[in-house]
């Protein structure tokens, strides 16, 4: 059996970390069996879907490396669903209501009062012929409910939670057609999954009582549901929920703020697994390591400083060969050498601009000690330089001063870099040259 999965957005606002995990749970899911991965855009509400954003979703994916085999869009399938709706009609699996919004939540809160539980009473099917056409007649336009099946549980065996089930008698039944004819999307998920031959379907345990209800949609519609699972929702490194911050929490912000694509992936895909949060080289390691059976059931906790500090790691170990193109773009200048000397530092690859500004200059410097520093600049050995070089120098300026320690070090530092810490100075000093150290040094821009 072929491995089908489905990740399925809908483009009414920009993707987020929250949307990452189940679209990469699943992309690795399907990399892992050599199955396909459908992304599917969940555009029935057509208010509030953008193109824009539609756009920008498959951008954010394709940064991330979660390409996909096949691309749908479910604004593109409104006859085909319209065409289940009359199916289900013939079959009494789908009634007209009339209730207003507005009405439904007044019967709610006295449900509610009465402390039962606010489940929709069916009412509608009470009505008669003379009474729907009356309705009609007054411009009342119906909302279409699915009946649930009387009396019955949905039961399945979660990948994930294990043994599940919804008690359907407790669920009201669900609107699969609203009054302005666009559909549910919840109803359409339940016909591509049918159309698209989808095996396995992971998504957050939020999820849960939705899969209970769209497992009876299957079985009115002749179909095998496939096997779900649902893993646990992200929280902050606090244990709150994300949800109120979700928008400062957008996969655009991350590749904006320059994070690289494999850290984030490396992270999202480790917190909530038995796996260490460390960097994967590529997309395809880390397919090869994922197992459904590492998730755990406890809430993912999601760190921003943690995925900070995975990036920089990240970073440090690449080689200059991974980087070279782009760093043509974020800093021109860059070279090997200057890479090997500042990767040990950085948190972002743009901080490469930084530091090639430093050595390249002009730079003004800071002069802790103008005396001390006058000495330094009169014992600086004639090029070439090496890595050699710093040891040697600072050794001649302890030699010609009697400061050793911080009291060498630190002026040297500040007097050349500008900068309180930085690269080890034996990898700067020989990018600087001697003719701007001397500058510095004197207190000369250079």
């Amino acid at each position: 059996m072929t491995v089908n999965v489905r990740f399925a957005p809908s483009p009414t606002g920009r993707l987020h970390i929250g949307n990452l995990r189940p679209a990469l749970l699943n992309w690795l899911f399907a990399r892992r069996q050599g199955g396909k991965f459908l992304l599917r855009i969940d555009d029935t509400d057509r208010e509030r879907s953008r193109e824009e954003l539609a756009d920008a979703i498959q951008a954010d994916l394709t940064w991330l490396g979660l390409n996909w085999d096949l691309m749908a869009r479910q604004s593109d399938r409104f006859e085909r669903y319209a065409g289940v709706i009359a199916q289900l009609k013939v079959a009494g699996r789908i009634y007209p209501c009339f209730e207003t919004a507005d009405e439904l939540d007044r019967r709610r809160k006295r449900q509610m009062a009465m402390g039962r539980p606010p489940v929709y009473d069916r009412a509608a099917l009470n009505l008669t012929a003379e009474e729907r056409a009356k309705l009609e007649a007054d411009g009342r336009k119906p909302h279409w409910r699915f009946r649930l099946s009387d009396g019955k549980t949905s039961a399945w065996d979660d990948a994930i939670r294990g043994p599940q089930h919804v008690d359907l008698t407790s669920q009201s039944d669900p609107v699969v057609l609203k009054e302005d004819g666009s559909y549910l999307y919840s109803f359409c998920s339940v016909i591509d999954d049918i159309d698209f031959a989808i095996t396995h379907v992971i998504r957050g345990e939020d999820h849960v009582t939705n899969t209970g209800v769209q497992i009876d949609m299957f079985g009115a519609l002749g179909a095998r549901p496939p096997v779900f699972g649902h893993h646990s929702l992200l929280v902050g490194a606090d244990g709150e929920a994300l949800s109120k911050r979700l928008g400062s929490l957008s996969l655009s912000s991350f590749r904006e703020a320059g994070f690289e694509p494999m850290a984030v992936t490396s992270y999202v895909a480790a917190i909530g697994t038995s796996d260490p949060v460390e960097p994967v080289a590529s997309m395809a390691a880390l397919a090869a390591r994922f197992d459904l059976a590492k998730l755990s059931r406890a809430p993912a906790r999601f760190d921003e400083k943690e995925l900070a500090g995975l990036n920089a790691k990240l970073l440090h170990g690449l080689a200059f060969a991974d980087v070279a193109d782009r760093l043509k773009t974020v800093c021109p200048g860059a070279d090997e050498q200057l890479w090997q000397a500042v990767r040990g530092n950085l948190r972002v690859l743009g901080d490469v601009a930084q530091w090639h500004g430093v050595v390249a200059g002009p730079l003004q410097p800071e002069i802790e000690d103008s005396a001390f520093c006058a000495v330094a600049a009169g014992v600086l050995p004639p090029e070439p330089w090496n890595g050699d070089t710093w040891g040697a120098w600072t050794g001649a300026v302890k030699a010609a001063t009697g400061r050793k320690g911080r009291d060498l070090f630190h002026p040297l530092r500040l007097a050349l870099t500008g900068q309180e810490q930085g690269p080890e100075m034996k990898a700067l000093l020989p990018l600087i040259g001697r003719e701007k150290a001397a500058k510095r040094l004197m207190g000369e821009k250079g």
